[in-house]
């Protein structure tokens, strides 16, 4: 099983958004990622990089 922590970006912080995630969807201009719970995030921002072997999603959000 193939298992990703999801990080955002705004300007130069990084902090994890979710864990264990298993399902990221676009949607627009949002990403909807579910864990392997079901528990579900929704963040504004489009996907910057993505590591499946070392289970890493990056995210670029917009500043708040």
């Amino acid at each position: 099983m193939c298992l990703a922590t999801v990080y955002k970006n705004t300007q130069d912080t990084e902090e994890v958004v979710l864990k264990n995630v298993s399902k990221i969807y676009v949607e627009g201009s949002q990403v909807r990622l579910v864990d392997i719970m079901g528990a579900e995030v929704v963040v504004e921002g489009t996907i910057s990089f993505v590591d499946l072997t070392g289970s890493v999603v990056k995210l670029n959000c917009p500043s708040a």
